[in-house]
């Protein structure tokens, strides 16, 4: 194996995969995807639903079938996909130190690297849920991996905590297998998960979703026996009065996502608070040169086709940097989060570098109707978009042309609310 490459992407999901078969069609000769399971196509391998696909492809697929599509391609490319391989450490040099039982401890350098390691749930611990600690508690990706992969049934009697959207469709597909799902119960006053999956997996099945609850107990002396819920008030505390009990087997959570960025913090590259994941550039490239990232290492994202196209844009941003390097250094124009915005992507623009416009993402923090999304600098409109809809579940996008960037920073991305003879 080739000590040094052009571009090395670590983790072989759909980020991995979209952005090495794009560095490969922009001119990089040498690409090398290193992934730690024993197959590439990361979370898709597990999501056997159908819904993926039509942005992208324009057609529905489930997340192998989708996951394939990308396999194949690299394999046509000639990137080069090292499974079973862990990697300990990267070095702001691009220097890579791997691990596998084939080549044993190896280094491997690129001239660019891609960061796309995904990201992974967050646990029972994370949350501090009280209660008795039996069998029957997992998270819905761990319980979805389960079913769909190994072919267990994980539980009879259900409740679920957190209504993200892997948690609302193993809703649906814990009921499919003959379970019984009892309820939903999500601590917001609001779903995190896709309005779509909310009506597809709960309603069109009848499990309730109790919005501004949360689960306060948990009982049982080997397995799950029973949960109390109970609503909590406008600051998330559990009000005496309101428990509802529910004898069941099994607790699924899905209370959120956190990007595997352990490897983007021991390299030194800054991070976001706000999204847990590197800060990043127009062309997803990081504050250390010639590293980028993408996916949901970047920030969690809820439509696989999204991470497609964010992660292509990085594949071409890396085959760019290995043909020119990084050039001369240019303005940087910080984007802020104003009202109502939780926190966007890419946290600075370099003008200079911008080819035609800017892709722009952000969540907003609450449930918003009838609302224009401004970009301000200053006092200063840069540009305005009409929104009749926004939730936090589901990612917002805009484009922002190149005239219409400020030639100094910062600028800000902030929500207005549309008069009502507008």
């Amino acid at each position: 194996m080739d000590r040094v490459v052009d571009v090395i992407v670590i983790g072989g999901g759909p980020a991995g995969l979209a952005a090495a078969c794009s560095a490969r069609e922009n001119g990089a000769e040498s690409v090398v995807v290193l992934e730690r399971d024993r197959q590439a196509g990361g979370i898709l391998n597990q999501c056997i639903h159908n819904g993926f696909g039509l942005h992208y492809f324009g057609e529905e697929l489930t997340g192998p079938e989708y996951a394939d599509r990308f396999i194949r391609k690299a394999g046509q490319l000639g990137v080069r996909i090292l499974l079973d391989t862990m990697v300990l450490s990267v070095d702001k040099d691009h220097t890579v130190h791997a691990i596998n039982t084939e080549n044993g401890y190896f280094t491997l350098k690129g001239k660019a690297v891609i960061l796309s390691m995904g990201c992974r749930e967050r646990t029972r611990g994370a949350i501090g849920t009280p209660g008795d600690r039996p069998a029957g508690i997992l998270t819905a990706g761990t319980a979805q991996r389960y079913i769909n992969m190994e072919g267990w049934m994980v539980g009879r009697r259900v409740i679920i905590l957190g209504s993200g959207d892997i948690g609302l469709i193993m809703a649906r597909r814990m009921t499919l297998e003959g379970a019984k799902v009892l309820a939903c119960v999500e601590l917001m006053p609001f779903s995190n998960g896709l309005n779509r999956n909310v009506v597809q997996c709960l309603q069109d099945y009848d499990i309730p979703l109790y919005l501004s609850h949360t689960i306060t107990n948990i009982e049982g002396k080997h397995r799950v026996e029973r949960v109390t819920i109970a609503r909590v008030d406008e600051n998330r505390k559990p009000v005496p009065g309101t428990e509802k009990f529910f004898d069941c087997d099994t607790v699924l959570l899905s209370v959120g996502l956190i990007p595997e960025n352990e490897l983007t913090r021991q390299a030194g590259i800054p991070l976001d608070p706000r999204t847990n994941g590197a800060r990043v550039y127009e062309n997803m490239e990081t504050e250390a040169d010639g590293i980028f990232a993408c996916g949901n290492v970047l920030h969690v994202h809820d439509l696989v086709d999204y991470v497609t196209e964010e992660s292509q844009r990085a594949g071409k941003a890396a085959a760019e940097y290995v043909r020119n390097g990084d050039g001369e250094k240019s303005a940087v124009i910080e984007v802020l989060h104003g009202k109502g915005v939780n926190y966007t992507v890419p946290q600075a623009v370099r003008p200079e570098k911008v080819e035609k416009d800017v892709h722009l993402f952000f969540r907003v923090d609450r449930i918003y109707h009838n609302q224009t999304v401004c970009v301000l600098q200053g006092e200063k409109i840069l540009a305005q978009f009409r929104r009749e809809h926004m939730a936090p579940g589901e990612m917002e996008h805009i484009v922002l042309p190149k005239a219409l960037l400020p030639e100094k920073g910062p600028m800000e991305v902030c929500l207005k609310e549309v008069a009502e003879h507008a």
